[in-house]
């Protein structure tokens, strides 16, 4: 390979990424998600666009594809709080196992008969489809707020769903290739208890160990991200090699560094975000070029017909039958659960399987994969936000600071520096700071006024646009930012946890004769709490909801997995 290929190549890809990036606000501008942004570039780019450039290498996608998810995953997983795996854990397992199976069944049955293969053929194509994208999920899920149980079920199954479909698809292509020789139901049961137990255990060994190592190392700062990076690839490597799911290790390796006091975590989390916008422009660029646009046309129809089937019948069969077991999960939880099924950039790696196997069909296969991604994206990620309201999960969006830095004040520090501008409604203007009843801990660590900097003390009287640079930490955040940030306006946001608020122990009996309530002899002994359990079950979060006596009851706060706070919503005159 000469200089000017070389040259061109870097140019090439540069531009590439570059137009990526300066057509990304595209994306909220025209309600689509910004992965098809991505993917729409490498198409316009590849040999049916305007660029032209042939790209037939599927050996290379695939590498640049896992490369990319692997990134995408560990940052997903140093992101997931383990706290949510208390309302979320197991209706996510169900999901990513039984769902999938589920899903691709469904799903394979109708391209069977769809495209006249037959029973193994179709499977095949369902277990190509069957899982959802991590990368979309976290992508489309990132500054949405909707509450913990819909929320943290959706990211789990998407960072553990994964194996099955691998192991689906590898089992499906290995009996279509003759290999039956192999495939006994030991064989098959071996094979599934290594891609899930292999693939866990090495991940949370691999990030305990990783832990260590970085912890017991004093580096300069920029070279952490370096060893997470390259520590979390070697497991997944490692995982892959010794026939677990690399895919499910590496998500674990992230969520153990993540929930864990880890040297340098600020830093890490900042590279990776970078690191992470970068995979997904990559991958979904490189998938974009390897697709040929005129060679959809035959399947137009009948492709179309494949997505919709499994969009509005095979998903949502499939998490309601998952999700039977748990009485926590709504109507509207298990309807959003459904819309939800993003396909994104596994279902076209797993479709470079066949190709590189050799199979009868493997193009068709490839190609009805990428038409199902693009139809998933365009219907399912440009209409999420509509579906989050319609099912009543998405929440008021959360005061927040106007930006967040990690302070590396020893070697695991949990320390942050949250900055706020105080709005002129505060009731905290013209307070002195001594009056402010700060959570146990924080301090002001500077305030600025009209460009300068202030020596605060406790008779500082705070002033509109005055900005304040708190010290704290994380779990300082949400009382901090009720103090002095101001929440994103949203239309009825006020009226979203009710007209008021009453506190858990209150009984029922006491409120029956203010609100005009007839309650039945066994209501009469009922306090709030008691009302919570039967009507939600054992495991509410914030947002949850429910019609009784003519009031909306809603859980306006949860502390340590117990309501603490119920809002009341009267009737509207309407």
């Amino acid at each position: 390979m000469n200089a000017d290929i070389i040259n061109s190549f870097f140019l090439v890809g540069a531009l590439l990424i570059a137009v990526s990036v300066l057509l990304s606000p595209l994306s909220s501008r025209l309600g689509i998600p910004i992965l098809v942004v991505f993917l729409a570039v490498g198409i316009f780019a590849g040999e049916d666009g305007p660029g032209g450039i042939v790209f037939n290498d599927y050996s290379v996608a695939y590498l640049v594809s896992n490369l990319a998810l692997a990134v995408i995953l560990l940052d997903g997983g140093m992101r997931t709080r383990v706290a949510s795996f208390r309302v979320a854990l197991w209706p996510a397992l169900s999901l990513a196992t039984f769902g999938v199976a589920l899903t691709t069944t469904l799903t394979g049955l109708l391209a069977a008969w769809l495209f006249d293969l037959n029973l193994l053929q179709g499977m095949l194509v369902g277990a190509i489809v069957g899982s959802t994208d991590a990368a979309a999920v976290f992508s489309l899920l990132k500054g949405k707020n909707v509450n913990e149980r819909v929320g943290s079920t959706l990211e789990i199954e998407s960072g553990c769903n994964d194996p099955m479909a691998v192991f689906l698809t590898v089992t499906l292509i290995a009996i279509l290739g003759s290999s039956g020789d192999e495939l006994s139901g030991s064989y098959l049961a071996l094979s599934f208890i290594k891609q899930f137990g292999l693939g866990g255990i090495l991940g949370v060994g691999g990030g305990w160990l990783l832990w260590q190592v970085i912890n017991r190392n004093q580096l300069p700062e920029g070279l952490y991200s370096i060893l997470v990076l390259s520590g979390g690839l070697m497991i997944f490597a490692i995982s892959n090699a010794l026939g677990g799911s690399g895919i499910l290790s590496i998500y674990l390796v992230g969520l153990f560094l993540g929930n864990k006091a880890t040297r340098g975590k600020h830093s890490i989390l900042n590279v990776l975000d970078g690191m992470t916008w970068l995979s997904q422009i990559g991958m979904f660029l490189v998938l974009g070029l390897l697709l040929t646009p005129s060679d959809l046309k035959d399947i137009a129809l009948p492709g179309l017909a494949l997505a919709f089937g499994m969009i509005f019948l095979a998903r949502p069969i499939a998490v309601w039958l998952s999700l039977l077991p748990f009485r926590s999960f709504h109507d509207r939880d298990r309807w959003f659960i459904s819309w939800v099924g993003l396909r994104g950039a596994v279902p076209i790696i797993l479709a470079v399987f066949p190709m590189m196997a050799g199979l009868p069909q493997a193009q068709l296969y490839f190609n009805l994969a990428f038409f199902v991604v693009m139809v998933s994206l365009l219907l399912q990620g440009s209409t999420l936000s509509k579906a989050a309201q319609l099912a009543k999960v998405e929440l008021p969006p959360k005061p927040a600071p106007i930006s967040r830095a990690g302070v590396e004040i020893y070697p695991t520090s949990e320390w942050e520096i949250f900055v706020y501008r105080l709005s002129e409604n505060k009731w905290c203007i013209g307070e002195p700071l001594r009056r402010l009843a700060m959570p146990a801990g924080t301090r002001i660590a500077a305030v600025f006024r009209n460009n300068e900097l202030l020596h605060p003390s406790g008779s500082t009287r705070l002033m509109a646009d005055d900005i304040l640079c708190v010290l704290g930490q994380e779990d300082d955040l949400e009382p901090l930012s009720q103090l002095f940030s101001e929440a994103p306006e949203k239309r009825e946001a006020p009226r979203f946890f009710g007209d008021f608020f009453i506190s858990v122990d209150v009984m029922l009996a006491d409120m029956a004769p203010i609100y005009g309530m007839q309650l039945e002899p066994e209501y009469e002994q009922m306090r709030v709490a008691d009302l919570l359990l039967q009507q939600l079950g054992s495991h509410p979060v914030v947002g949850d909801q429910f019609l009784w006596q003519g009031l909306d009851w809603i859980v306006a706060e949860v502390q340590e997995g117990t309501v603490s706070r119920v809002g009341l919503r009267l009737p509207s005159e309407d």
